[in-house]
C-alpha cells in the first residue's frame, strides 16, 4: 500500500479549561494494518505521535484512530490518581503475591470513587454557563464543578478517620469545588481569543 496522508484542524475535545486544538496527520505505510498518527497543538507546537494498528477487517477512518488516541489521557489520569490519592506506587513489598494484593486494592478503591463520581456529575454540577465573549463580567456566584474523585476519597475517608466538627468536611469540599469553578470560567474566558483566532484560521 503506498504511503498516504491526509490533516484536519479541529477541538480535539472539550478539556476542563475548555476546547484542546489539534492538527491532525494520518499516514500510511507500506502495511495495510500500520499507520502513523501525527498530532499537532496549535498553541504551542508540541507534537505527538502514535503508531496505529487496525486488526483486517476492521474500520478505518482517521476520526476513529483520532477517537482512539484520545481515550490515552483517561487511562494517564487513571494512574495519576491512583498514585496520588490512593498509594498505587507507595507500596515497600517485594514478594509478588503481596504486590498483587496491593494493586488490586487500590484499583478497587479507585473504581468505586470512579463509578461514583460518574454516576454524580450530572447531579452535582452547578456550574454557570461558559463564557461567550472576551469581555464577559463574571458571575457572583460559579457554581461546583462535578464530584471529583479526590473529592469523593475525601469524604469516604471522613467517615473512617478522628470526627470533625459537623460540615466541616462538605464545607471544605464545597470551597475547593467553588474555586475550581471560578478558576474554570477564568481560564475559558481567557481562551476564547485564542480559540476565536485558530478557528478562523482553520
Amino acid at each position: 500500500m503506498a504511503p498516504s496522508s491526509s490533516s484536519s484542524v479541529a477541538g480535539n475535545s472539550k478539556g476542563s479549561k475548555g476546547d484542546r486544538w489539534y492538527t491532525w496527520a494520518w499516514i500510511g505505510t507500506a502495511s495495510p494494518q500500520h499507520y502513523l498518527l501525527i498530532r499537532k497543538h496549535l498553541n504551542t507546537g508540541e507534537l505527538a505521535f502514535h503508531y496505529c494498528f487496525v486488526p483486517e477487517g476492521q474500520l478505518l477512518t482517521k476520526t476513529r484512530l483520532i477517537r482512539a488516541a484520545g481515550l490515552r489521557w483517561p487511562v494517564e489520569e487513571g494512574f495519576e490518581f491512583g498514585k496520588d490519592c490512593f498509594g498505587l506506587d507507595q507500596s515497600q513489598v517485594r514478594l509478588y503475591t503481596a504486590i498483587a494484593r496491593h494493586t488490586v486494592l487500590v484499583c478497587a478503591a479507585l473504581a468505586i470513587c470512579a463509578v461514583t463520581a460518574a454516576l454524580l456529575r450530572d447531579r452535582t454540577d452547578s456550574q454557570t454557563p461558559e463564557p461567550v465573549h472576551p469581555d464577559q463580567p463574571p458571575p457572583a456566584d460559579p457554581g461546583l464543578i462535578p464530584l471529583t474523585i479526590p473529592e469523593i476519597r475525601h469524604l469516604l475517608a471522613q467517615t473512617t478517620t478522628t470526627p470533625q466538627p459537623p460540615d466541616h468536611t462538605t464545607y471544605w469540599t464545597n470551597w475547593r469545588r467553588k474555586h475550581q469553578a471560578r478558576a474554570r470560567w477564568f481560564h475559558q474566558r481567557a481562551r476564547l481569543t485564542h480559540d476565536t483566532k485558530i478557528a478562523l484560521i482553520s
